[in-house]
């Protein structure tokens, strides 16, 4: 089982990777993407552009590691072209490889004033689409690959 530490850096890269690279290879591609130098203990997250397999490399004291996993059914990241480069926390990567990508979020915004106040807000999702009260991410649970960040 793979369990990195909360105070470790993650970092998400945000283009596909071919998977058939290993140590060499992924310290290569993230020598150049990230600013920082990979030997230093942080984790670097490759996936695939199925989206199904996914490596994260990290250098311990002793030499490189390379963790790797592959979802059955799914996709750990759903659309490539919301796909970034960037840092994440331990909480959104553990979510990544289970499967939920950490992408989703509700918004919430005031109707105008001449509204009944027990109606006055409506929630709605990262795509606009209106949402009743009691059906947000939090009450269907992760079953739909909801995470609220």
């Amino acid at each position: 089982m793979f369990f990195p530490e909360s105070r470790v850096r993650v970092y998400l890269y945000g283009q596909a990777v071919d998977m058939r690279k290993s140590f060499d290879g992924l310290y290569a591609v993230a020598r150049a993407a990230f600013p920082q130098d990979p030997t230093g203990g942080d984790l670097y997250v490759f996936v695939n552009r199925s989206g199904r397999q996914i490596k994260v490399l990290y250098f311990d004291r002793s030499g490189w590691c390379v963790w790797a996993k592959r979802l059955e059914a799914g996709q750990f990241i759903g659309d490539w072209s919301q796909a970034r480069t960037r840092e994440i926390d331990c909480t959104q990567l553990k979510l990544l490889l289970e499967g939920i990508e950490p992408r989703r979020y509700l918004k919430r915004y005031r109707h105008g004033s001449s509204r009944d106040q027990r109606h006055e807000h409506q929630f709605v999702d990262s795509d606009g689409a209106p949402r009743k009260e009691g059906n947000s991410d939090h009450s269907r649970g992760a079953q739909f690959g909801a995470c609220v960040a």
